[in-house]
Order: C-alpha cells, then structure tokens, then sequence
C-alpha cells in the first residue's frame, strides 16, 4: 500500500455520480431478483467533488436500495463536502428533496491514521444500523435464532 500510495497520482474531476450509479444498479438488479444481498460502496477521496448536486440525488434515489456508501477522506484537503454527504443530520438536494435514510459513512483518514483499530471501527460503525433500517424499511425480520441454555453448551464440549 505504501508503494502504491507513492506512486500514484490523485488528479480530477472528481466524479462520484457514475460510481454510485453503477453501485445502484447492483443493488436495484440483487433487489430486483429477490436477493437478500446488501452492497457497500467504498469511495477514498481528497475531499474535492466536481458533481456535488448530481451525487446528492444519486444518494437520495438510492434509499430504497440496499446500499451504503463509505467516504473515506484522505490528505489535509477540506471535507466540508464529504461531511455534507454524509447526511447525519439529514441529506437535502437543491429542489428540498430529502433522503429517506443515511446511507453514507464519511471518515477522515488523518483523524485515525496512527489507530488501524478506531479506523475500522469508524469506516463501519452505522453500517448495521443502515443494514437494519434498510431491511425493517422492506419487511425483512431476521431470522430467530434458537436460544440455548448453557447446559446444552456444556454437553457439546
């Protein structure tokens, strides 16, 4: 990763829209088909986006899908952009268009370079809970597991 990190050139336009187009038509076609499959969409940028407005819907149509987006920003650049995707307080397009869900996890690499551990746990940390909304938003309950008692536990060792 090194290696790769420094020989490789970020240049633009950012362009988020039609990554997240193809990632929607995953999950519209696994949706469509009867899949129970959820995707993750993972987007590492320097914090410029050049389709801001066409993103922003792109996400909003993208509620009712099983999808979820994590940014990953990375440099000293500003995320004023990737915090707006984010939508934690809710994501609003031009027209006043909400999105009905948050499906979108932005992280600042630098926040958490030093702690692969904390990384990891902020890259996945609303994925469940987007999971769960997304699955409860179609009607799909999880499946009871059997409840065990540790005397069972016990006669199995």
């Amino acid at each position: 990763y090194s290696n790769a990190l420094n020989n490789t050139d970020l240049s633009g336009p950012t362009l988020f829209a039609p990554m997240l187009h193809k990632a929607m038509e995953i999950a519209q076609y696994n949706k469509a088909h009867g899949s129970v499959e959820y995707t993750i969409l993972l987007l590492i940028t320097d914090g410029e986006i050049h389709d801001m407005e066409s993103t922003i819907n792109c996400l909003i149509k993208s509620a009712d899908l099983p999808l979820s987006v994590i940014i990953i920003g990375v440099g000293k650049e500003d995320f004023t952009k990737m915090k707006i995707l984010d939508g934690d307080s809710g994501l609003v397009n031009a027209q006043g268009v909400k999105a009905d869900r948050d499906l979108v996890q932005f992280v600042p690499f630098r926040d958490f370079q030093n702690d692969s551990e904390k990384l990891a746990q902020h890259v996945l940390e609303e994925v469940p809970a987007q999971l769960t909304q997304y699955m409860e938003r179609i009607g799909i309950k999880p499946k009871s597991v059997p409840q065990f008692s540790l005397s069972m536990i016990r006669s199995q060792v």
